[in-house]
Formats: C-alpha cells, sequence, structure tokens
C-alpha cells in the first residue's frame, strides 16, 4: 500500500509518520504508577490509586494476590490478632484490635467477616486478599515476574527519569513513580561450615512425624524458630536453639515482631528442666560436621582451619571441655533465620542498596518511604519496615496500611496538586478534636513514634487545621509535602510508651508500674497521648540532631496525658482538663465552651472574650437550652425561651465536653476545685 493510500485510511501521512518514527509512541506502554506484587501492602496502595482515578498497574508473579500467605508461615498459623469484639461500635477504634484487614471503603471488607480464629489460618488471608482484588475491581496483572527494573532518563518525566520493567517475556513497561511491595522473600543465610547439612524453614517437612525420637537444633530464635519448634515439641528427644543474642519477647519490647506468647512453648519447657533449651553464640564462630553415623556435630570453626582433617579427626569442643553444652549429635539441624529483601532484579543505578549488613535486609529508604537512591521508587509494606524496624509496627499489615496511605497523600500532592487531606475547625473545637482522635484513631494507636496528627494554628489562633498520620520524621518538610501553611505555631499528637518501659532486658511486670496521677503524667510507662508544642516548624537539622531518645526536637512546651488502663482517655478531670489547659496556656486563651449567659456577663466585664463567646454568642449561635435550662431560666426570670444557666446545676447536668454547666457570675472568680472548672 502507498503511502497516499494508506492517508485515505490513517488520515494525512504526516500522522502515519508520527506514529511510525515517534520513539514514545512506538516504545513501551506507559502508565503513570506501577506497583510490584499484589501481596497486602501492594493491594492496599492499589486501592488508594483506584479511588483517585490515576492511571495504575499491579504486577503479580502469581495467578492470584497473597502467594506468600500460600506457604507461609509453614505452619499455617498466623500471629495478627484477629479481634473480632471490642464492645464498641466504632469502625475506627475497632480497627486498632484488627491486625488483617486492609483500609477501603466496603464493610464487607473486614477480616471478621473471614475467620473467627483470634489467630486465623494463613488461607483465610488468601482468601481475604483475593476477594479485596476482586470486589473492588484493582487493575492487576497476574502471572507477570518482573525480571528486571532499570532506569531510562528524560527530563520530560515526573522524577526526571522512567522505571522500565522487563518482564519474564521481555515485555517492557514504562512507569513514571514505581512503588515496590514485593515483601522479603529470599530466605536469610549464614554461611559458616557445614551450614550446607542445615535445612532451611521454607522446605524443612511439616509433619511431626518425621522428628519423632529425634535431637533437632534449630538455628534462629525469632517467631519461625519457635513456630517450628512448637510444632514438633511433644515428639523430639529435645529441642535446642542457637542464636547469637538472647531472646527478645514481644511482651517486653513492645515491638509485634519479637517472640510472641502464642510460640513460645519452648521458653517453658527450657526453664522448667524438661530437656530443651537456649543457646548463644555467633554462628559464624561455630562449624558442623558429620560423623560416620550421619548425625551432625557442632564444632569451633577455628578447629577446622588448624588443617585438612577427615570428618572423624576434626577435634569437638568437649574433647577439651568434657562440659561443653552442645556435646551431644544431632539428627537434624534447622535453619530459621529470617528474610532478607530481593535485591537480583533492580539495576544498580537504582541504588536500592549500599552495601552494609542492615541494608542487605531492608532497601535504604527515607523516612517518607521513598528510596534514597532514586527519586520516584518508594518501598511499601514489608520491605519498609528500616523506618521503623523494632520501634513500631510498620513492617505488619496493621501498620502499612497506614504508611501506604501516607505514600499515596505524598504522591498524590506531589504530582497531582492535591493538598494532604485537613478539617479546619474554630479554636474552641481543639480540645475535643484532639480528645476524639487519641480515643479512636487507629494510625496513630498502631504507628506510635512514626506517624503523628498535626494541628496548624491560623493566625491570632482563631482556628486550626488538623492533619492526620504524618511522617513525624518528616515534620520539616511539612509545607513542600503538604501542601499547608505551618506560620502561627502547631501542636503534635503522638503516641509513646515510656522511654524506660520496653526492651529485652526489662521487668515490664514490676511492682507499681502504673502511673495514675496527673501530674506524674510524664512518667506514664504505657502507651499513651503526647502533645509537643512549637511556635515555629521545626527546621531539618533541628529533626535530624534531636536528643537521643527523642521523637521530635524539644518542643516550645510538651504535655503527657496520663497513662490509662483501659486506653480511654476522655476522664474529665485526669485526662480533658490538664489537656485543655495545656492548650490555653500555649495559646493564651480560654478553650472552655460558655452558655449565653456567661458570654453575656464576660462581655460586660472582660475587654477580650474566649473564642466560643466571640465565634458562638456574637453571632447569635449560642448552645441549644433543654427543658431542664427551661425550667431553670423561669426560677430566675430570665426572658421567655431564653435557655441559659448561670450556677452548676446540683442534678448533675452536665454542659459542653461533658463537664458540669457553666456557672454564672462565680465563674469570674477563682475555682476551688478542678471539677468546677469543668
Amino acid at each position: 500500500m502507498s503511502l497516499l493510500a494508506a492517508a485515505g485510511l490513517w488520515g494525512p501521512p504526516g500522522l502515519l509518520l508520527t506514529f511510525a518514527l515517534h520513539p514514545a509512541l512506538s516504545g513501551p506502554p506507559h502508565r503513570d504508577y506501577c506497583v510490584l506484587g499484589a501481596g497486602p501492602a501492594g493491594l492496599q496502595m492499589a486501592y488508594f490509586l483506584q479511588r483517585a482515578g490515576r492511571d495504575y498497574a499491579v504486577f503479580e508473579r502469581a495467578p492470584r494476590p497473597g502467594s506468600f500467605f500460600t506457604r507461609y508461615p509453614r505452619h499455617r498459623k498466623l500471629i495478627s490478632i484477629n479481634k473480632r469484639h471490642t464492645g464498641k461500635a466504632n469502625a475506627e477504634f475497632n480497627l486498632r484490635h484488627d491486625w488483617n484487614s486492609l483500609l477501603s471503603h466496603d464493610a464487607r471488607l473486614l477480616f471478621r467477616h473471614y475467620s473467627s480464629a483470634y489467630f486465623p489460618d494463613a488461607g483465610d488471608m488468601v482468601r481475604y486478599l483475593d476477594d479485596f482484588a476482586d470486589r473492588l475491581g484493582l487493575h492487576v496483572l497476574y502471572n507477570t515476574t518482573i525480571a528486571h527494573v532499570t532506569l531510562n532518563k528524560d527530563r520530560q518525566a515526573w522524577n526526571g527519569h522512567y522505571f522500565i520493567l522487563t518482564d519474564q517475556m521481555g515485555h517492557a513497561h514504562r512507569c513514571s513513580v514505581l512503588l515496590v511491595a514485593t515483601g522479603l522473600s529470599v530466605p536469610n543465610q549464614v554461611d559458616f561450615p557445614g551450614s550446607e547439612y542445615t535445612e532451611g524453614y521454607e522446605s524443612v517437612s511439616v509433619d511431626p512425624k518425621d522428628f519423632e525420637g529425634q535431637n533437632v537444633l534449630i538455628l534462629g530464635r525469632g517467631n519461625s524458630a519457635f513456630e517450628t519448634a512448637e510444632n514438633i515439641l511433644g515428639v523430639t528427644n529435645f529441642i535446642h536453639m542457637l542464636s547469637r543474642s538472647r531472646v527478645r519477647l514481644s511482651w517486653a519490647t513492645h515491638y509485634v515482631g519479637d517472640l510472641r506468647a502464642i510460640n513460645n512453648g519452648l521458653l517453658d519447657t527450657y526453664q522448667l528442666k524438661s530437656l530443651d533449651g537456649l543457646l548463644e553464640s555467633d554462628l559464624t564462630d561455630l562449624a558442623i560436621v558429620k560423623d560416620r553415623e550421619g548425625k551432625f556435630r557442632v564444632t569451633l570453626k577455628f578447629f577446622l582451619e588448624e588443617g585438612n582433617q577427615s570428618a572423624d579427626a576434626i577435634t569437638l569442643p568437649q574433647d577439651d571441655n568434657d562440659n561443653f553444652a552442645m556435646r551431644v549429635a544431632y539428627d537434624r539441624v534447622i535453619r530459621c533465620l529470617g528474610w532478607n529483601f530481593d535485591f537480583s532484579i533492580f539495576d544498580k543505578s537504582l541504588r536500592l542498596s549500599s552495601g552494609g549488613e542492615f541494608s542487605k535486609k531492608y532497601p535504604l529508604v527515607k523516612a517518607s518511604y521513598e528510596s534514597k537512591g532514586s527519586r520516584g521508587l518508594f518501598v511499601l509494606g514489608t520491605a519498609s519496615h528500616s523506618v521503623d524496624y523494632r520501634k513500631s509496627a510498620g513492617g505488619f499489615i496493621h501498620g502499612f496500611r497506614y504508611t501506604a496511605r501516607a505514600v499515596h497523600r505524598l504522591l498524590e500532592h506531589r504530582h497531582h496538586g492535591v493538598a494532604w487531606p485537613s478539617t479546619e475547625h474554630p479554636i474552641s473545637q481543639l480540645t475535643s478534636s484532639i480528645v476524639r482522635r487519641i480515643n479512636e484513631a487507629s494510625g496513630l494507636y498502631q504507628m506510635f513514634g512514626v506517624l503523628a496528627d498535626v494541628v496548624l494554628l491560623k493566625e491570632n489562633a482563631t482556628a486550626f487545621e488538623y492533619l492526620e498520620e504524618l511522617p513525624m520524621q518528616m515534620l520539616a518538610q511539612l509545607e513542600t509535602i503538604t501542601g499547608r501553611r505551618a506560620r502561627h505555631g502547631l501542636f503534635v499528637i503522638n503516641m509513646e510508651y515510656g522511654r524506660n518501659f520496653s526492651g529485652p532486658d526489662k521487668d515490664v511486670f514490676f511492682h507499681d508500674r502504673s502511673v495514675g496521677h496527673t501530674e506524674d503524667a510524664w512518667q506514664s510507662n504505657f502507651l499513651h497521648p503526647v502533645i509537643y508544642y512549637y511556635r515555629h516548624l521545626p527546621t531539618e537539622q533541628e529533626v535530624r540532631f534531636r536528643p537521643a531518645d527523642w521523637a521530635l526536637p524539644r518542643p516550645t512546651a510538651i504535655h503527657h496525658i496520663v497513662e490509662d488502663f483501659l486506653t480511654d482517655w476522655t476522664a474529665p478531670v485526669g485526662h480533658i482538663l490538664p489537656l485543655r489547659r495545656f492548650l490555653e496556656n500555649c495559646l493564651d486563651t480560654d478553650l472552655r465552651s460558655f452558655y449565653a449567659e456567661s458570654c453575656f456577663l464576660f462581655a460586660l466585664t472582660h475587654q477580650k472574650l474566649p473564642p466560643f463567646c466571640q465565634q458562638g454568642y456574637l453571632r447569635t449561635q449560642g448552645l441549644v437550652g433543654t427543658e431542664s435550662l427551661r425550667r431553670h431560666g423561669e426560677e430566675r426570670r430570665f426572658p421567655q425561651g431564653y435557655a441559659t444557666v448561670g450556677r452548676r446545676r446540683e442534678d448533675g447536668a452536665q454542659g459542653p465536653e461533658g463537664g458540669p454547666l457553666a456557672p454564672g457570675p462565680p465563674l469570674l472568680q477563682p475555682h476551688d476545685s478542678n471539677k468546677e472548672e469543668l
């Protein structure tokens, strides 16, 4: 067909040449966002992208989502809590105790509908993720294995380059932003003489019958090691567990990745002298040799380096010390040393790893979860846990569902001009806004010390903006990443444990561990809200060089809300009153709510009215009266319909924020008690 003939089908000749010659049009298919992995983190990000109407695709190597959970954990019991009943109807509060659900608008997609078990089966998670992707219509390309990822520099791209993904068929895909949610999938292995004799957690038998009457050595001390031991505890002769450091118990460290009580049966049998035991030693100092009977012996590495000896001639520690702890022979040696990130598919130009010991496990990312080496590459889910490793829950579903949302909000502002979501309120609602969030918010509760709410004050502190769940270490860049202004001061609301309460060597059950008095709130041990006040936004240098063990730079003022056994910070005297006084001191204003008579008296006797009176009474927006207030007004001979109150009611009627009704003239005098001030 001639060019002119083709023009009749394709339009003007120039258009045909454009299609034929323009590299962008003849290149790989382009998407604004590419998500690697259809596990929980990948699907969570896909949900946010879809709700925002963005151009995206999820690449998944398996034929269905959640492929990790089809095999792991090997013994099929998850250690993530599925608490189906809390006694509360508030959906946000209930997510505090639901460690498996992803965030969505569909109430059917709560994990409690998929399992009634407190520690559910991994198969239920696979079924849940399958439904999550299907019901929400997420764009997932299954059976697509990304084999290589590299950069293609282009000044026209959002970040100065495109990401080129090549799949197993050799097809290329081009993306402006790459979101890596592949988890940790490479078994961690320690290279030492005899390591080839070990069986990996990923392949060892899960049938207890295969271990009957055997001596078993397990390398590792995490949940996978104890999960393996728990499975065979009743059939072995004994189990010895060897690791480089002492076991860390999650109830002591308050870190959910440490050993959970559901798996710690071996601790009982060890301490109650039932043959099993725990030992500490660096694996790189040891060696495993196989004797003529096919059993495995533990020796020291330097014994092997003395010369080329046969297996039966190698010196064993018990030859010099007949009390050597591991002088017995073992039938099986099982490696349970955790997992590492798979760096193999990423080109070195992406600079995901520095080669250091810690970066072998996790990619190098900033506090914003963006790669330190490549702008526009974000790491989500378990692989992003380096940001809060051993500090918070960012490596687990109940944590990274919120960090994924934070990343999405950052991207919405960076590439689409959508400011970080916020709500604006009059300053008189500041106390109630904070109280509501600290009692309901799941993101604050689960990602303590990592995500924080931020209150941005307006000029003259007449109003405020409330931003939810901002990465705390990005506070100095707040204006850049959110599109919001912080020119008149700010509050940061965080949840924290006591500084000396958590740790593998801490006794968290010591006598008098709880703090009950408000004046001692700063010494609270258990998780509790902490409010920081800054007159000015901290600088990056102040955030970077903050005091040791401080979550943020030193503030202008700080307030701890005393810990509460019920984690219910609504006590009028113990929680709300000290908080309100702190806010008032910072703002130099009165944040109480008043009925109309009190506002009227203030107007007659004060030059400056409380904000509530300015924003309500003077605009004829007073509080609505009740029948009891009407009767009280008649007794006081107020004009008909004037539902106000002059003195605190003896019948216990409650006023704004749950306190007693605001008094009249005596309100202007010093208060005799905290209860009167409420």
